[in-house]
């Protein structure tokens, strides 16, 4: 279903469909602002119990896997701002196996503006912030404590790894959404790729084996969200057997990440069938 148009839409249109769908969603939820400040802050409090499993950990050791504190809190700060950045402007993307089940989709299909921008926007839920700011208050934590030394490229470096790694982790989330509408049921199974794979990188690549250190940069290259650029930032080698330039690729891997998004989207739309309700 739906026409070339849709297919592919201009970026104009998508961002103009994104921000008319979100805002409507956002003026709804500050009709209500106690409501929302309560969200937020229950928001805010739930994503940081994840910090305190480690720091609950650092009271009993005092490095892990031979990073210390602070680096590892740098690790959590990067990839939690940054997963919480995709997950605020997508992570509506993970009720599409509902839509497909149910045909509701159809209803988006009628509308001429650019499906995905309008599933993405659909709900938008302001109190995912929450996650960001806990991401950020965390990342400047980790900024206060660690002794780096700081060169303009590590410097510039920073806010590309969140804004590229936000890229990617978003890129994920659209694919996996395109692939719930040949598995409407496996929800869960995509959020392990992108729930899972925050998780992941909020921990040294020091303690997991090679074959998944290599899986995650060369498969699914969520490594270039933060590890390969953090650890160029703490003056620590990469990997064994990937080359020390990576550190720098994270903007091609988001531009690379994004056309296989888009492309995979575009199939599933055509794939698609309606339920006919």
């Amino acid at each position: 279903m739906g026409d070339s148009s849709r297919t592919y839409p201009l970026a104009s249109d998508s961002w103009r469909t994104y921000r008319m769908v979100a805002g409507m969603w956002i003026r709804s939820t500050m009709t209500y602002r106690s409501s929302f400040a309560l969200t937020l802050f229950s928001s805010f409090c739930v994503t940081f119990f994840d910090f305190v499993v480690i720091l609950l950990m650092f009271g009993q050791v005092e490095g892990l896997g031979g990073f210390s504190f602070a680096e590892v809190a740098f690790l959590y700060g990067t990839t939690g701002t940054s997963f919480g950045m995709a997950d605020l402007t997508m992570g509506s993307l993970q009720r599409m196996g509902r839509r497909v089940r149910d045909g509701s989709l159809d209803t988006f299909l009628m509308r001429p503006a650019p499906l995905l921008a309008q599933v993405a926007a659909d709900k938008f839920a302001l109190r995912r912030f929450g996650r960001v700011a806990q991401g950020l208050l965390v990342l400047v934590w980790a900024l206060v404590l660690l002794d780096v030394a700081w060169t303009p490229v590590k410097v510039l470096l920073l806010p590309m790894m969140l804004v590229c790694g936000a890229v990617i982790f978003a890129a994920v989330m659209v694919l996996g959404a395109s692939a719930l509408f040949w598995m409407q049921d496996a929800a869960e199974v995509t959020s392990s790729f992108t729930y899972g794979g925050n998780t992941l990188l909020q921990y040294p690549p020091t303690i997991f084996a090679q074959e998944l250190v290599r899986g995650v940069v060369y498969v699914v290259p969520l490594a270039f969200v933060n590890w390969l650029p953090a650890l160029y930032v703490l003056g620590r080698p990469a990997p064994a057997g990937v080359p020390g330039w990576v550190a720098f690729a994270s903007p091609l891997v988001a531009l690379v990440c994004c056309g296989v998004a888009g492309i995979a989207w575009r199939a599933g739309i055509r794939s698609y069938r309606s339920t006919g309700s």
